[in-house]
């Protein structure tokens, strides 16, 4: 699955370990076999804290994602270290558009196993890796995957999150490589064929805990 014309920027929104950055590229580029590129950081997104929370609304922050000026990069992930969360839901490891230009990676709940206990700095950064790709498949119109061995299936939690493979099944493969495979300028979304085995779950219910 490649293309020359597709240009994936990763860029932290403020203090993320660079080594974070470095295995999402990695991964990205390896399981999805696109360019990447590892941008400068942008500044801590104070302006999306609601204070009642104590948290950080992922609608705001991708709302200003779409102000930055990323004219060289067909898809943009940002990722962060806050608690994120949208309005109808508790907390979120990640955000998206489905089909859009930008997507989140929150970084703040996968430091814990199921049982409480700290999680070791390679488990967390595999975790981030397979937000990144998720969330990256919903930019290029992927939807949730009914196949419990499948990178899009729906994840509810952190046990979800580790069992999930860091690889997409067949039918979503296919999918990914037809799209990669359009003119980026004039690219209209592909419709997932109905034998598809897929969860056509909400925009809401995307990889979420």
């Amino acid at each position: 699955m490649s293309s020359k014309k597709r240009l994936v920027g990763v860029v932290a929104l403020g203090e993320v370990p660079e080594i974070a950055l470095k295995v999402i590229t990695a991964h990205i580029s390896g399981y999805f076999n696109l360019s990447v590129q590892i941008l400068p950081p942008l500044e801590h997104p104070e302006y999306a804290l609601d204070e009642k929370r104590f948290q950080y609304n992922a609608g705001i922050i991708l709302k200003a994602f779409e102000s930055e000026r990323f004219t060289d990069y067909d898809k943009v992930i940002g990722v962060l270290k806050l608690d994120l969360f949208i309005p109808i839901f508790t907390h979120v490891f990640g955000e998206a558009k489905q089909g859009g230009k930008f997507a989140l990676v929150s970084m703040f709940r996968l430091g814990k196993n199921p049982d409480g206990s700290p999680s070791p700095s390679s488990i967390i950064y595999e975790r981030a890796a397979k937000v990144a790709l998720h969330e990256l498949g919903h930019l290029f119109n992927l939807l949730h995957c009914r196949e419990k061995k499948c990178l899009m299936h729906f994840s509810g939690g952190i046990q979800d999150l580790d069992e999930t493979p860091i690889y997409l099944c067949r039918y979503c493969s296919t999918f990914l490589k037809d799209c990669l495979l359009r003119q980026p300028d004039n690219e209209k979304p592909l419709k997932q064929p109905d034998k598809i085995p897929l969860n056509l779950l909400s925009s809401e219910e995307r990889f979420r805990q």
